[in-house]
């Protein structure tokens, strides 16, 4: 049990406290939980990185734990607030986790039939991860500061335009795996 192992672990704890705090109707609260999350995050993959501390386990929790993290965000913040205020809209939260469910059941797939064993992300990937990370703080922060609002709007039909787009460059690439099996 590495450092980084228990940092992701951590973040795991993490989430029925944001959770939490979000239905009691404490964004402050919520985010603080979400910030302390991301720079858990961060801290993990530098100790993994720069201490050499990377391990089998740690590359399934870290993504297990930033995922539920991120699906637990945009499952709670499609709920509106109690004391009013913005919420993603629902079919936001359904493509944006539908997208991820539709990743782990290709690699899977692929895993299966293929022997595919590795499908690293792709950058568009990440950029749209970053995006609904900014997304999710934007929304919180626009429950408590209304100056927040027109931004995070923005952010939610950009997170839209990235999810699909990456979600469709992630079909893209698996529809051609199956030629590159065959040529190796």
């Amino acid at each position: 049990m590495t450092i980084p192992n228990l940092l992701s672990l951590f973040r795991m704890g993490l989430v029925p406290l944001f959770i939490i705090a979000l239905v009691g109707d404490h964004p402050v609260r919520a985010l603080a939980i979400f910030v302390l999350a991301g720079v858990t995050d961060g801290l993990d993959g530098f100790i993994a990185r720069f201490y050499r501390q990377q391990s089998h386990l740690g590359s399934y929790l870290d993504p297990i734990a930033d995922k539920l993290l991120l699906t637990s965000a945009y499952v709670m913040l499609a709920i509106p607030p109690q004391s009013g205020g913005l919420a993603i809209p629902v079919w936001v939260s359904i493509l944006v986790i539908a997208r991820d469910v539709l990743i782990v059941i290709v690699a899977l797939i692929l895993y299966l039939a293929l022997d595919v064993g590795h499908f690293p992300p792709a950058m568009i990937g990440k950029v749209t991860t970053v995006v609904q990370v900014v997304t999710v703080v934007l929304v919180m922060l626009a429950r408590v500061w209304a100056s927040f609002e027109a931004p995070a709007v923005a952010a939610v039909y950009l997170t839209v335009a990235f999810t699909l787009a990456s979600g469709l460059y992630y079909i893209y690439r698996a529809s051609r795996l199956p030629e590159a099996a065959k040529d190796a």
